[in-house]
């Protein structure tokens, strides 16, 4: 019997077996899932390198340090606080984007509570607050001043945490004494660097350094002083032309700098 022309195809596709519908089933279901979780919200912070301010000069129109009680004589080169930039604490990260950061040698992606503790938006202006005491304690301290005398005031915008506490310091000395020499103790140089500072002189870890390298080196500083145990860290994508100097104290810097100047070995990471 032949067959009717008026009757409609057959479909020709190939049918999906009841196995084969469950395994498709489970593959778009995870399909869906790896998509939400690239997007899910994740508890990390995203950081890059931020802004540098010379504590010698201005930040954002404004003198870093402003001296009363005694001389204060002019400089040359730059004593720079560095910093990082950071999502805020309630801005969320994702997985894909924590995964891109992660790749990326200028970005950084920390648990957020080390960034900010329990959410805590108050904290690095009041660990600044504390940072700018110090540093003016202990540069007093190494000049023999009396804050009786001495004002120092510190204008650094809304430039947050304890960080910039070593380098505020070493700006108030050059400031007020230099070299001792009537030099600078910059040596004319562009110099940059991180670390707390405690009243005795101590410099203290940070957190960041990698980026702050960074930030240093864009910003046309050659000579980077870190804290000695933060070493490892600082060489991670380190800039080419950047020097990084190991310190423990504020003596250690000054003698750094010291050594510089003369063309003498200085320390390395």
């Amino acid at each position: 019997m032949s067959a009717d022309p008026t009757a409609p195809a057959r479909p020709t596709g190939t049918r999906l077996t009841p196995r084969r519908r469950a395994l498709a089933l489970c593959g778009a279901v995870l399909a869906a899932l790896v998509l939400v979780a690239a997007f899910a919200p994740l508890p990390f912070t995203k950081t890059w390198p931020g802004a540098t301010a010379d504590a010698l000069g201005s930040y954002e129109g404004n003198p870093v340090l402003t001296i009363t009680g005694a001389p204060v004589r002019g400089t040359t080169g730059s004593l720079r606080v560095t910093t990082i930039l950071a999502t805020g604490p309630d801005q969320s990260v994702s997985l894909y984007q924590a995964l891109s950061g992660w790749l990326n040698p200028k970005v950084a992606v920390l648990p957020r509570d080390s960034v900010y503790p329990q959410g805590n938006l108050t904290q690095a202006a009041q660990e600044m607050t504390q940072a700018q005491d110090s540093a003016t304690t202990a540069a007093l301290n190494h000049l023999h001043l009396s804050a009786d005398q001495v004002k120092v005031t510190v204008n650094l915008g809304d430039i947050g945490g304890p960080s910039g506490g070593q380098m505020l310091s070493l700006a108030i000395i050059d400031k007020l004494a230099g070299d001792g020499h009537g030099g600078d103790l910059t040596g004319g140089r562009n110099i940059a660097g991180t670390g707390t500072i405690a009243d005795d002189g101590t410099v203290g870890q940070v957190g960041g350094v990698a980026l702050k390298t960074q930030a240093a080196a864009r910003d046309g500083a050659t000579v980077f002083l870190v804290p000695r145990a933060e070493c490892a860290d600082a060489k991670v994508n380190t800039p080419k032309q950047l020097r990084l100097i190991p310190v423990n104290t504020l003596d250690d810097s000054l003698n750094a700098l010291n050594a510089l100047r003369a063309g003498a070995p200085v320390p390395a990471c």
